[in-house]
């Protein structure tokens, strides 16, 4: 029998469990903008509670909770501070500028996070002519830096640097439980650092929509409404805060064999001479392959992949990027790794 293909094009493309479908059809429901919607309540306090937050607004997708975030943060015309490879500055359409009229300062980065000095260079003087900078968005993990963590001294010398200039920080944390499960810190000790954090559901923990926001009382206020005004105020969303519930009560732990798994496909692909990949740089369930040397291209690198029933994703002009996730086990990591083999060994041949 034919194999379902081996899926590494992201961790958003898991399915719900059939525990999980249970959950969604048991929910009780209720209206999300008359905020009586039970099971939704019940999922922003536990969000809350287990980020060390105040309160937490549930929203649809990870790009409106964070364009939700800088609305809430920023007046037109100010500036907000972002990494040059950030989810914010290159996937979320021009959120930013079209919906907060924000403009936008990336920095680049080595591994994904900028330094108080690198922050201090471009924070702009008190000047009628220049935007204000009134926010910084970090990124953690980071997704095109290869799932990288943010170290927590960073994010504590960027809090207490924005604390001495007024400045607010917002953290793009759609994959913060990989990078807890993964550092071993606690995800509140993130969020503690940030005046509003943005999680994903959809992705390593596995239901099928939804992100969390969450923060102060205040900020959340501010939020509920300028998430109704981009269209995300949902009525019996019950069905899917349910399966939220259920990935915040039983997917967090078994992030790590996520990334258990995502080292041992980097580790056997760094053996396959036409691949460039640094294994040790695999932190956590995103690896990233240099096909460069192949002499391919990434479109016939993923065509002859897909042929042969594993799934990926272009990442650059010679780089394609895998996921590891909830829907992967042992026995996919080495039939992905086969044929991994049977492509680029035989462009070696």
């Amino acid at each position: 029998m034919p194999h379902d293909p081996v899926d590494l094009r992201s961790d958003t493309v898991t399915r719900p469990s059939p525990s999980m479908r249970r959950a969604i059809a048991e929910a009780l429901v209720g209206d999300d903008v008359f905020e009586d919607d039970p099971t939704v309540k019940d999922l922003e306090n536990l969000a809350a509670e287990i980020t060390g937050q105040e309160a937490a607004l549930f929203v649809p997708s990870g790009t409106m909770g964070n364009e939700v975030a800088i609305l809430a943060h920023t007046q037109r015309g100010d500036e907000a501070i972002v990494e040059y490879d950030s989810h914010i500055y290159n996937y979320e359409t021009a959120g930013a500028a079209v919906l907060s009229g924000v403009q936008l300062a990336p920095i680049s980065t080595e591994k994904g996070w900028f330094s108080v000095e690198q922050l201090e260079r471009v924070i702009r003087p008190s000047d009628v002519h220049e935007p204000v900078t009134k926010l910084v968005c970090l990124e953690n993990t980071h997704n095109r830096k290869g799932g990288s963590v943010t170290p927590i001294e960073v994010m504590r010398e960027i809090r207490e640097f924005a604390l001495s200039r007024g400045l607010r920080v917002h953290l793009d944390g759609a994959r913060i439980f990989n990078a807890s499960a993964a550092s071993g810190i606690d995800v509140k000790e993130y969020c503690s650092l940030c005046d509003s954090t943005m999680f994903c559901l959809s992705k390593g923990l596995g239901a099928p929509i939804g992100s969390m926001l969450v923060g102060t009382h205040g900020f959340i206020k501010v939020a509920r409404r300028y998430r109704k005004m981009l269209g995300g105020g949902m009525r019996q969303v019950g069905i899917l805060a349910a399966a939220g519930i259920y990935a915040l009560k039983n997917n967090i732990a078994r992030l790590a064999e996520d990334h258990t798994r995502a080292r041992r496909l980097a580790a056997a692909l760094a053996e396959i001479p036409t691949l460039r990949i640094q294994p040790e740089e695999v932190e956590t369930n995103i690896v990233v392959i240099d096909i460069a040397a192949s002499g391919m291209t990434v479109e016939e690198v993923l065509l002859l992949l897909e042929r042969k029933g594993v799934l990926v994703v272009p990442f650059g002009r010679t780089t394609v990027r895998a996921v590891t996730h909830l829907d992967i086990d042992d026995e996919d990591i080495e039939r992905a790794i086969e044929v991994f083999r049977e492509v680029f060994l035989k462009a070696v041949k």
